[in-house]
């Protein structure tokens, strides 16, 4: 095909950020059987199934590109209308992708900043720091937080820093389960708080214990708040970022268990598109990483 109508690339891109056609109407101002006719029309015009029909929809490896596109022309038109005459009155929402722990630590300060100076939106997608930047490739998202240090196609890559996670207890849990010491023994009957099934830093601890990390029970807890909550509460031993760890270890709340602390780096990656706003945010952020994560190397290439 030689090019893509914009009000096609747009109405898919309501019905995945809206999960269904008729949402997508409401949002368009339109009938549902012209979001369909519209969908269908741009799955003729690129040869491609770009939605899968289920509930919520779900968009096909094939929609990636053209939701990127989509997400692109609004974005530069935001930009362009801004600069002519002020904007056309609509609020731009930024897709972002970011891990747990930095959500709930250190990355809503700078968005927050960018808030208070200019008229934006934000949907936040939370994901393991591993899988966010495949929703960058999805063209789910216009900038994520994530481990990889390789740019995504058609993005760039600066550094943020690493978050550094620390073993922690309370004093009575310690007490109980530890109390010769943290050795391997001990550690492979001693309950362990994972987050998730993916979630694989108290493993890599365990191991570098010289413990077997198939024998300890584990309990998972996936929400970074309520993850702290339940080490502080004793439910078992965890690794906390020291973001949540620092005061509870200052009151006597928790211990350290001693041991190699586990770093993550942690990479600011964005479509290699120039946005004045999604420029904004970016550099917000990354200034933000750089200033409360531990220091980590220079930036990756582009």
């Amino acid at each position: 095909m030689s090019e893509l109508p914009a009000d096609l690339v747009r109405t898919l891109a309501a019905v995945v950020d809206e999960g269904s056609l008729d949402a997508a109407s409401r949002l368009l101002h339109i009938t549902p059987s012209a979001v369909s006719q519209r969908i269908r029309a741009l799955e003729t015009a690129v040869g491609r199934v770009l939605l899968v029909r289920s509930k919520p929809v779900a968009p096909t490896d094939a929609a990636g590109p053209v939701l990127r596109y989509a997400r692109q022309l609004s974005l530069l038109e935001h930009d362009a209308l801004a600069a002519l005459d002020g904007g056309d009155g609509r609020t731009p929402a930024i897709p972002l992708a970011v891990n747990a722990d930095s959500l709930a630590t250190w990355f809503l300060a700078p968005l927050a900043r960018i808030a208070q100076r200019q008229t934006v939106v934000y949907d936040l997608h939370r994901d393991d720091q591993d899988f966010t930047a495949g929703l960058l490739e999805s063209g789910t998202v216009m900038g994520a937080v994530t481990s990889r240090a390789e740019p995504v196609a058609g993005c760039r890559v600066r550094t943020l820093g690493s978050l550094r996670y620390e073993a922690v207890a309370t004093p009575a849990f310690a007490a109980r389960w530890f109390p010769g010491g943290v050795d391997g023994p001990a550690l492979e009957t001693a309950p362990l708080i994972d987050f998730d099934r993916r979630d694989d830093l108290q493993t890599r601890w365990l191991r570098a214990r010289g413990a077997d990390p198939a024998l300890p029970p584990r309990h998972r807890v996936p929400a970074s708040h309520d993850f702290a909550v339940a080490a502080g509460l004793g439910l078992g031993w965890a690794l906390l970022p020291r973001f949540q760890a620092a005061q509870p270890l200052s009151d006597g709340a928790l211990v350290a268990l001693g041991g190699p602390v586990v770093d993550v780096p942690l990479y600011w990656q964005q479509w290699n598109l120039r946005s004045p706003l999604l420029d904004a945010v970016a550099d917000e952020i990354v200034a933000e990483g750089r200033r409360v994560l531990s220091p980590a190397g220079s930036d990756a290439p582009a």
